[in-house]
Order: structure tokens, then sequence, then C-alpha cells
């Protein structure tokens, strides 16, 4: 799974930037899923600005890092999640109830666990930041 590999790249490459303590990364290669999920990251104020890079290649993406990311990863293998069930899954993945996010893939994008609790929609989880 291609999406997974990226996506799994991507937030090695933001935790051990975070946990160094610089203020930006590059992640390789960008794809229109990994987009989404920064744009997610973004929205809940995990990281700053991200901008795509052509390089001539698959590209890549800069991102600003707020030194806000205690951990990140992704959930595998991909389980599937109703509407009602993302308290389970939130004490497996979160250290606390009100701590964090995490993704899901849903037929309206993806969003965080709490915008698709709010729309009342399930999906699939993809991963968690804290």
């Amino acid at each position: 799974m291609p999406a997974l590999n990226v996506l799994s790249n991507m937030f090695t490459t933001i935790y051990n930037n975070e946990t160094r303590r610089k203020r930006e990364c590059i992640v390789l290669p960008s794809s229109k899923f990994a987009s989404e999920v920064l744009r997610v990251m973004q929205k809940h104020r995990y990281i700053g600005e991200f901008e795509q890079v052509d390089d001539g290649r698959a590209g890549k993406f800069r991102i600003q890092l707020l030194a806000k990311i205690n951990k990140c990863g992704i959930i595998t293998p991909r389980f599937s999640v109703k509407k009602d069930a993302y308290f389970n899954w939130e004490r497996q993945f979160l250290p606390a109830y009100s701590m964090g996010i995490l993704l899901v893939s849903t037929s309206k994008g993806i969003m965080s666990h709490h915008e698709a609790q709010a729309q009342g929609l399930g999906g699939v989880l993809v991963g968690y930041v804290y």
C-alpha cells in the first residue's frame, strides 16, 4: 500500500525532526493523501505552514514544525470504525481523552475523529497524533 508507506515516512520524518528541535523539515515524496493528512494536522495546530515543492521527480513537502508533537504514527491494519465507536479507539491509541487526534479516512475525505464524530461519520483509522 503506497499511501501507508508515504504516510509512515512522513510521520517518521516529522517525529525525528521534532525530537531534534528543528524548525522545519522536508518530506518526500508528496502525494494528495499526504497533503490531506498535513491539512488536518495544520488545522489542529500540530504543524505550521506547509508547501509542496516540485523537484522534478515525485515532489516533496516543506513543513514548518511548531514543537507540539509528542508522538505520531500510522495504524496498521486499517481498522474500520463505526460512527459511535471512537471512544474505544481513543483509549487504545491516545494517552488521554482530550489529548491528540485520530486521523480517519471517511467518505468526505481525511479528517480528525472529532470532526467525523460531529458529522456522524464512520470510516477507517489511518493514524494518530498527540
